[in-house]
């Protein structure tokens, strides 16, 4: 029995240490804005990647209308 619980212990260290995932560091070490990445994989040839090149047209079609018509907004 103490060496069934030992184990199940050791098992665990061994899967918390294996959780890795992505540190704060490693996101500072990224260069590429959203939209950069988003426009790379617009013009890749990825099945379904020119819907995001459609939905970021619609997306920048939408804010030009946002902002004229905030323009004349009083």
């Amino acid at each position: 029995m103490v060496g069934m619980i030992r184990g199940v212990i050791l098992f665990c260290l061994v899967l918390a240490g294996c959780g890795g995932g992505r540190s704060g560091g490693s996101r500072a070490a990224d260069t590429l804005t959203e939209r950069q990445r988003d426009s790379i994989l617009a013009r890749s040839r990825i099945p379904g990647a020119s819907a995001v090149g459609a939905a970021m047209r619609a997306a920048d079609s939408t804010n030009v209308r946002v902002r004229a018509a905030d323009s004349v907004a009083p």
